[in-house]
């Protein structure tokens, strides 16, 4: 059917284009697979048409998205041909799905997801043969799997940002540990300056409480000496050898040498 039959707007001729081209790509491929030598370059070529068969289906539902937006703008005969390319598209695709299939079989490798939705089934277990299915079938079936792929699409999104998030929260909680960890070191330097602080205070009240100790010696043998002095000098007073203490008088002379006045003497007077 081509593009000229059926009257579309220019987003859904943009989208109908793509998806002729990935037909054409997908025809050519598979014709070239006869071509190409070793099965290991044949399963390759598998995978990449399997590729184009995934952007096919993403397309349609891009298509149908589109058709529906423009549905109520078109008449109800444009919207009847449109809906019967919709369903052209899908039965072809699911020819190339069949293609695949047998070509798969033949190489014995193992099989590749086509529509992949995240409930480990491959696509040969959800599409039946396109000739065995109507055209209301086939667009239930591929609606079907779109769906399955839009929501494996969303659970995906949603794990990812799970992922971020904890990202998020593990780097604060490593920028919070690193800051922790310098304070601890700042304060470890503290504490280290302090501890030698004291240390040397220590030592200088040591050496004040050994010199005041020397000092308190040194008077007290000076103690000892005066008073040592002032006994020897209490008990042999007439010793001239023993010298006078500064600031002591001398002893008082004995009663006899002291003269008394006579009262002759006051009354010369």
């Amino acid at each position: 059917m081509a593009a000229s039959d059926v009257p579309m707007s220019p987003e859904l001729e943009q989208v109908d284009g793509k998806i002729r081209d990935i037909f054409r790509a997908l025809q050519n491929g598979f014709q070239k697979i006869d071509e190409i030598k070793g099965s290991n370059r044949q399963s390759k070529q598998l995978e990449e048409l399997t590729g184009k068969m995934r952007e096919c289906k993403r397309l349609i539902k891009e298509f149908d998205r589109v058709l529906k937006d423009e549905q109520k703008r078109n008449t109800s005969e444009v919207n009847k041909q449109l809906n019967d390319k919709k369903q052209f598209m899908i039965k072809e695709l699911n020819s190339y799905v069949t293609l695949r299939k047998t070509y798969q079989s033949s190489l014995g490798n193992k099989r590749i997801e086509l529509f992949d939705a995240g409930n480990g089934h491959v696509a040969e277990d959800n599409v039946q043969m396109a000739s065995e299915m109507s055209n209301q079938q086939l667009i239930d079936s591929g609606m079907k799997q779109m769906d399955q792929t839009d929501q494996a699409i969303e659970r995906s999104k949603m794990v990812v940002a799970q992922i971020v998030e904890v990202g998020a929260q593990t780097a604060t909680t490593l920028t919070q540990q690193t800051d922790q960890m310098k304070r601890i070191g700042n304060e470890l330097d503290s504490v280290h300056f302090s501890l030698k602080k004291a240390s040397q205070m220590v030592k200088e009240i040591g050496r004040q409480v050994a010199t005041d100790k020397c000092i308190m010696a040194f008077l007290f043998l000076i103690v000892c000496g005066v008073i040592a002095i002032i006994v020897v000098k209490i008990v042999n007073p007439h010793d001239k050898n023993i010298p006078d203490i500064p600031g002591l008088a001398p002893p008082a002379p004995p009663a006899q040498n002291r003269k008394l006045l006579s009262i002759d003497s006051f009354r010369m007077l």
